[in-house]
């Protein structure tokens, strides 16, 4: 028999990382709410035709489809059965109508225009769910993973685009990271280069290209770009951009300048300049808030701001991204209805606080009492007691049998159990417990009243 084993790209989570895990998603979700979204679920499974086509060319492939059901191929098997599948060309929408979410953004929009007559607008709705990809597994890059979504739609005030820069902030400096950027870009200023470059019809080229700048630099990007068949032309008017420095302000001062003739990139600009200067006016925490004029993130919904967050000083790409998208719910039938949303991933920011040594200790999630077993006698003795410990939210346990004492302690040192509850012969005999703490390994014999005092000490 082989031996067990899960799919690549995938993982279990001990009880020590769930716990870690959980607390991460508990600290996300208070900010949610503190800033007024509610939460909702979307199924894991999506009608095929939702998805397909709303991630560009490089996002539909990701996506993983469903066969309709485990016998989707039987009547192909029957008519040929000494042919291996992979050799006939399929028509894969033949065998295949559902798929696995590939983010939460897009089932949301579907939610809304299913739901559109039961919902208020704006709406503020947070989703922590997982997602999956067909990508290539690697170094914080999963095929299933977890996202904590807050979009608003049904408004196109930048006031949103303010609050959502605030929630980063508030999220990440609540989690301990010590040093991160918050990258801003507006995708009408990259519809406005491709503009200027005369190159209108390679938008979506463009910024999948410029997208991937960070991982495989400047020189496969130009290399990516001329294999899209951007012109040299317009390669030397974008490549200058790949290198702008300067302050915020600054930055906004050349492109008002480079893109003068464009009334859709002075638009973006202003839209930039009025975010800036609210969240200047308001002050962050912890973030740097930057603008990054080769932002792209290529999913194709987007039309106005986007943002990605960047923790400083780890080997962890982006954690946390988003942006404004004018028309996401006209994909399906619901026009002009702007909105904009922020995603937070859970499990590079996992990454970032065990790299940075960072998480808490759980204390108060791990059992912090344990009750030896000593007989039938000892355990009805020691019942009563557990029971006030849970009623008095005190995590507590009792040892299922009367193993040697020596096995009991070692299973309270594998769980990290501070205290342990002893009660033998003597014990029962004097009406007492004795109490033992397994960091300091210090004993004391106390009366069973004194037994919470000394918990709470």
């Amino acid at each position: 028999m082989s031996k067990p084993s899960i799919p690549k790209g995938t993982r279990d989570f001990s009880p020590t990382e769930m716990v870690r895990r959980n607390y991460i998603f508990s600290t996300i979700r208070k900010s949610f709410q503190r800033y007024g979204f509610m939460p909702i679920e979307t199924p894991a499974m999506e009608n095929l035709s939702t998805l397909t086509g709303k991630y560009g060319d490089e996002g539909d492939k990701l996506i993983f489809k469903i066969l309709n059901s485990g016998d989707a191929f039987k009547e192909v098997r029957e008519n040929h059965p000494d042919e291996k599948l992979s050799t006939f060309n399929f028509q894969l929408s033949t065998f295949c109508e559902k798929a696995l979410r590939y983010d939460l953004t897009v089932p949301f929009a579907r939610y809304v225009v299913q739901h559109q007559n039961d919902i208020a607008f704006p709406f503020k709705r947070y989703q922590i769910q997982p997602v999956w990809r067909a990508d290539r597994p690697q170094k914080g890059r999963y095929r299933e993973f977890y996202q904590c979504d807050a979009d608003v739609v049904g408004s196109d005030s930048l006031l949103y685009e303010v609050e959502l820069i605030q929630l980063f902030d508030e999220v990440l400096t609540n989690l301990a990271v010590p040093d991160f950027t918050i990258k801003i870009n507006n995708r009408k200023l990259l519809s406005a280069i491709a503009e200027f470059t005369g190159e209108q019809d390679k938008l979506i080229d463009i910024t999948v290209a410029i997208d991937k700048l960070d991982k495989i630099g400047e020189d496969e990007v130009v290399k990516d770009l001329k294999e899209k068949g951007v012109s040299d032309k317009a390669i030397g008017i974008i490549k200058p951009l790949f290198s702008l420095k300067g302050s915020n302000a600054e930055v906004i001062a050349k492109m008002r300048t480079i893109l003068a003739s464009s009334e859709i990139g002075q638009k973006g600009l202003d839209e930039l300049e009025y975010i800036f200067s609210k969240v200047t006016a308001l002050g962050l925490q912890r973030a740097k808030l930057e603008l990054d004029i080769t932002l792209a993130r290529g999913l194709n919904y987007y039309t106005g701001a986007i943002f990605e967050v960047k923790a400083n000083g780890v080997s962890i790409g982006s954690i946390c991204g988003g942006g404004r998208y004018d028309d996401l719910t006209g994909i399906f039938g619901l026009k002009n209805v702007s909105g904009v949303g922020i995603s937070f991933g859970a499990d590079r920011i996992y990454d970032v606080l065990n790299e940075l040594n960072l998480f808490p200790e759980f204390t108060s999630e791990t059992t912090q009492v344990l009750f030896t077993n000593f007989g039938e006698k000892e355990v009805n003795y020691c019942l009563p007691l557990l029971k006030t410990l849970r009623e008095n939210g005190i995590n507590s346990e009792i040892y299922p049998s009367d193993a040697k004492l020596k096995k009991q302690l070692s299973y309270a040192d594998s769980k990290q159990i501070k205290y342990v509850v002893l009660v033998g012969s003597e014990e029962l005999q004097n009406n007492q417990i004795t109490l033992k703490n397994m960091l300091s390994g210090e004993q004391t014999t106390i009366s069973k009243t004194e037994l919470f005092k000394h918990l709470l000490m």
